[in-house]
């Protein structure tokens, strides 16, 4: 996000896991850029943490100043809008709160929200301004978590990384072709990369997720392993050995024909952004296009399955 002259006002909502993802959506309609803080503790004596899933996240977001009349009826939209989602009962979310950020802030102050963090056993996001001492058998991503979603902080993208490690375990990525469907900011093929994979493609209908991960590979020295390239299903140079597809519901439920074309015989399919209650229609779409499911992640209300296609 560039920096412009009149500085910034950052919002922010408090908000429990389940109701994240909406309040990001709302916010997103009216800022420039948002980011998602997930309740963490701190470790290492404060140069690490662990997520702390039993308290509120916090989702700002950042509007130019300049037009105050703009700005008020944004925010004036927005907080009849997170009104409006308190009534589908996701979970506590809190009042709409206000901050100007000067302009001689804005390098650094979004920056402190970006502890380093460990996810399973072996997978760490390190926020590229940030050093860190790998350990044996770390696979640390170093990514820029300075946009919303494909950052390790949602449930659905934790998820998918500990299915990917739990691929990584089975020597299921040892020389793997990859492909991630709605591949975002990378993270996912960053992970599968660092787990061995031998390529690894990423698929957006969104351009700056494409530009996005292609920066982040490059930033992890793994272009060459991870392309990303704009577009869907089907997928060029298929079948792919493991297929990772962190989505939403409908998406997976529409798609699953074509993800199952994606993937070769005996290979895997990693599905995720199910919301709990849609995870029967999920499962009934997965085995009608032919897959077998083989395995169930869960954290709060969000579902993660890894399934494969029948040699």
């Amino acid at each position: 996000m560039e920096r412009p002259a009149g500085g910034w006002l950052e919002v922010s909502v408090r908000a429990d896991g389940e109701a994240v993802e909406a309040v990001g959506e709302i916010l997103a309609r009216v800022a420039t850029g948002i980011t998602v803080e997930p309740a963490f503790i701190l470790t290492d004596e404060g140069l690490g943490a662990r997520l702390d899933p039993t308290r509120p996240a916090v989702v700002r977001a950042y509007l130019e100043l300049g037009d105050s009349v703009a700005v008020e009826a944004a925010v004036a939209t927005t907080e009849t809008a997170l009104g409006h989602l308190q009534a589908f009962g996701l979970g506590p979310i809190g009042d709409l709160e206000r901050r100007v950020v000067a302009p001689a802030e804005w390098a650094v102050t979004w920056k402190q929200h970006f502890p380093l963090l460990r996810l399973g056993r072996r997978i760490v996001i390190r926020p590229a301004w940030r050093r860190h001492r790998r350990r044996p058998g770390d696979v640390v991503l170093a990514l820029d978590p300075g946009m919303a979603f494909g950052t390790g902080l949602h449930p659905t993208t934790r998820l998918c990384l500990e299915a990917v490690e739990r691929l990584a375990d089975a020597r299921l990525l040892d020389g793997a072709r990859v492909l991630d469907v709605g591949c975002g900011s990378g993270i996912l093929g960053l992970a599968a990369a660092g787990f061995g994979a031998r390529r690894v493609l990423g698929l957006d209908t969104d351009p700056l997720a494409v530009e996005a991960t292609s920066r982040n590979a490059r930033r992890n020295r793994c272009a060459r392993r991870l392309r990303a390239r704009q577009g869907s299903l089907p997928a060029p140079d298929g079948p792919y050995d493991v297929v990772l597809a962190n989505l939403i519901a409908s998406l997976l439920v529409d798609l699953a024909r074509p993800l199952r074309e994606a993937t070769r015989p005996g290979g895997r399919l990693v599905a995720g952004g199910i919301f709990a209650d849609r995870e029967i229609a999920v499962r009934r779409a997965l085995r009608a296009a032919g897959f077998r499911l083989v395995g169930r992640l869960h954290e709060g209300e969000w579902v993660t399955l890894e399934a494969e296609r029948p040699a």
